[in-house]
């Protein structure tokens, strides 16, 4: 029988938690509530958490920054936003964070159920692929290491956020291939909704500022105007590799 997944809860709204709490447990999932943003940070340190779902306005810490640190950690951790702040500012600065998913309250609890196990699937079906597909990359003097999620460019090691490790994972998987930014949402965010292409933009540009030798003229990442986005076949100039 599988593990039981662990979700932390972050919600100062004592009601919502509580109704939150009831159908996920009904759903078999075992839930930690915190509503204090700054316990909440060590509650994250404590375990190794499923899934979290987090509330923007939280006493001491507020939400994004919380959002920020989980992205920081080596783990990726799926994320889902409740919050709110309803503008489409706010859902497009939550996802830029590294947010999966954004829920603005009023929500139907069954909906947030819902995002919660296609969010997992996803999750599980991208470890599956990871395991099936395991072999390390190298491409034009960059070596990705899917396994242990770790990226060196011409003998330098390179940090990437788990998110951006996803995203140059999946370009240089497909090489030549222009995807579009709603594709890349699609494939590496798990998001089929128009309105927040930005969180492609912004995570290329962070990219390229990464591995780039001048992010101003990309040679790894191209842009292929008014289409998208494709991973060199051709390599740098002066690339030893082919």
């Amino acid at each position: 029988m599988d593990k039981a997944k662990r979700i932390l809860l972050i919600e100062d709204d004592e009601d919502i938690a509580q109704l939150l709490q009831l159908n996920l447990r009904d759903e078999g999932y075992l839930i930690t509530h915190e509503s204090h943003g700054g316990r909440a940070l060590e509650r994250l340190e404590q375990h190794a958490w499923d899934v979290v779902i987090l509330d923007l306005m939280l006493p001491e810490v507020d939400g994004l920054e919380i959002c920020r640190r989980i992205r920081m950690m080596t783990r990726y951790l799926p994320v889902i936003i409740i919050s709110a702040r309803t503008s489409e500012m706010h859902r497009v600065s939550g996802l830029e964070m590294g947010a999966d998913d954004y829920l603005a309250k009023p929500f139907s609890v069954l909906e947030l159920v819902a995002r919660v196990k296609a969010l997992l699937r996803r999750q599980e079906a991208m470890a599956m692929n990871l395991r099936l597909d395991a072999g390390t990359l190298s491409l034009h003097g960059l070596i990705i290491d899917p396994l242990a999620r770790a990226v060196n460019l011409h003998g330098k090691g390179i940090e990437l956020t788990p998110r951006e490790f996803d995203l140059l994972y999946f370009l240089a998987r497909h090489p030549g291939t222009v995807f579009s930014r709603l594709n890349l949402l699609e494939q590496v965010w798990g998001y089929q909704h128009d309105g927040y292409e930005h969180t492609v933009n912004t995570h290329i540009n962070r990219l390229r500022i990464k591995i780039e030798r001048d992010p101003s003229e990309p040679e790894y990442i191209l842009t292929v105007w008014g289409k998208g986005y494709k991973f060199t076949t051709a390599g740098p100039q002066g690339s030893d590799d082919a």
